[in-house]
């Protein structure tokens, strides 16, 4: 997003924190009216280009919001909308996406009342590592002439009971509405989101072999050390990996393996 479509969806993120402060605001269906306004828009394309256009009035623009949607949703995402229409967006595809982004953060504030917030980061990260393994899986998943009921069905069978509510929501919606994103990239944002709420980053670690729990703590609090933040974990085990390990923070790879320290010195011997 471009810096008018940023400003605002930080903006429409202190008001949903602001909402779901409240107790008396059920973040779960928040979360499911704020995905059925993203499908609506995403649908609607005229519309989003109405609600967005800078050339209306931002009053007239809520007011229109509110009339179409007062009868579909409850009043806290009503005005949630209204309020994110008044804002400035540099695209309308923009504000379908922050939609999305609300919609996905009020599940995982949902996920952190119910005390399962650390669940749902570990469950879309393993989700993500057995999709990425499994290629008859992945294209079940992902295949464009399988109705959204089929996948949902079949996302049931494996998730259903076995991982947190908000995960088989947050799965079933990007799997069922990808709008245009894979499902790798889009299973990666939701993990950061998970770590934002709870004020981290994510490192994803691989090993040779498990590391032991006194390793993780001391990887982390390195880790937070040289981040200046609290880190989450997401542990892999790749036997490819010859000793020491492989962290990857965001784009930054801090590689300590022996099996690349190996190749390095092969390269340099070869030059």
């Amino acid at each position: 997003m471009n810096g008018a479509s940023r400003e605002a969806l930080a903006a429409a993120r202190e008001r949903l924190d602001a909402l779901t402060d409240s107790t008396s605001v059920d973040a779960g269906s928040l979360a499911d009216e704020l995905a059925a306004v993203t499908a609506l828009l995403h649908r609607e394309v005229s519309l989003r280009r109405v609600l967005t256009d800078p050339a209306q009035a931002g009053e007239a623009k809520a007011d229109l919001a509110r009339r179409l949607l007062g009868s579909q949703v409850g009043g806290p995402t009503a005005d949630l909308v209204s309020g994110m229409v008044r804002s400035r967006w540099s695209q309308s595809r923009d504000l379908v996406d922050a939609l999305e982004e609300l919609a996905a953060v009020a599940d995982l504030t949902a996920a952190q009342r119910a005390g399962t917030l650390d669940d749902v980061e570990d469950e879309l990260f393993r989700f993500g590592r057995i999709v990425s393994s499994n290629t008859e899986l992945r294209a079940a998943l992902t295949n464009r002439s399988a109705t959204a009921s089929a996948k949902s069905e079949l996302l049931a069978s494996l998730l259903g009971g076995r991982a947190a509510a908000a995960t088989e929501r947050l799965v079933t919606r990007l799997v069922t509405a990808p709008r245009g994103r894979s499902l790798e990239s889009g299973l990666e944002s939701l993990s950061k989101l998970a770590a934002e709420r709870r004020d981290r980053t994510v490192a994803v670690v691989t090993s040779a072999v498990p590391l032991s729990d006194r390793q993780k703590q001391r990887l982390g609090d390195a880790l937070a050390k040289l981040y200046g933040r609290r880190m989450h974990l997401n542990l892999d085990v790749d036997p490819a990996v010859v000793g020491g390990i492989r962290v990857q923070v965001g784009d930054e790879v801090i590689n300590g393996s022996l099996a690349d320290r190996l190749e390095d010195a092969s390269r340099r011997l070869a030059g």
